[in-house]
């Protein structure tokens, strides 16, 4: 591990740590709520469209009260229409929203509502997918944002991520970026390292100030 390597990473996350959860006002512990709201995150963000409008669509749900999978499963498919809508996640919003609700169900029926009891029952990483609008897309999502409450994924970085290392030129490995930072740091990490991956002139701003 190279001082110039620990120099960039410390840039990383004063420049662009913020987790995507918090970013969506998530407070992320292990806690049911909680747990909940970075699922309907990590399905939002893993679709073809801009982070911040997933965000925002994710802030609008949860400003609507579908908060908790009980509530998601209760509205109805209109209300998760309009909050999608609201939060700018049209070209999306009739599929989505009948695949929060058909998850919600999941959530509800085989996990009692609490994501923690998933952890219990197996592998997340084996049964995520089997949670509508969970591809390997929204798994990787979920578990770079979970790591900081469920440390056995942690360093957890997926090849978005390592694409982000390798244009600030950090090594791309999950190992060798996990011992640049705090383990409480490594989420902030991963997400400073998928939007240095998303967008250039941030890898260029790091670059530059590192």
């Amino acid at each position: 591990m190279s001082d110039k390597h620990e120099s960039v990473a410390r840039t990383l996350l004063d420049q662009q740590g913020t987790t995507f959860a918090a970013q969506a006002g998530i407070k992320l512990r292990d806690t049911p709520g909680p747990l909940y709201q970075l699922l309907v995150l990590a399905h939002l963000l893993s679709a073809r469209i801009s982070s911040d409008i997933a965000v925002a669509a994710a802030r609008a749900l949860f400003d609507a009260g579908m908060r908790d999978p009980r509530r998601m499963a209760e509205a109805t498919w209109q209300q998760r229409v309009d909050a999608l809508g609201e939060g700018g996640y049209r070209r999306y919003d009739e599929r989505t929203a009948t695949q929060l609700g058909e998850a919600a169900e999941l959530v509800n029926r085989e996990y009692g509502g609490d994501l923690r009891r998933m952890r219990e029952a197996g592998d997340p990483k084996k049964l995520l997918p089997e949670i509508k609008g969970i591809g390997p897309a929204g798994v990787n999502i979920f578990l770079r944002e979970v790591q900081g409450v469920w440390p056995e994924f942690a360093p957890y970085f997926d090849r978005k991520a390592l694409e982000g290392a390798e244009r600030v030129g950090l090594p791309k490995s999950a190992g060798a970026l996990g011992r640049l930072v705090a383990e409480k740091d490594l989420p902030r990490l991963a997400a400073a390292l998928v939007r240095v991956a998303l967008h250039a002139d941030a890898a260029r701003e790091v670059r530059a100030a590192a």
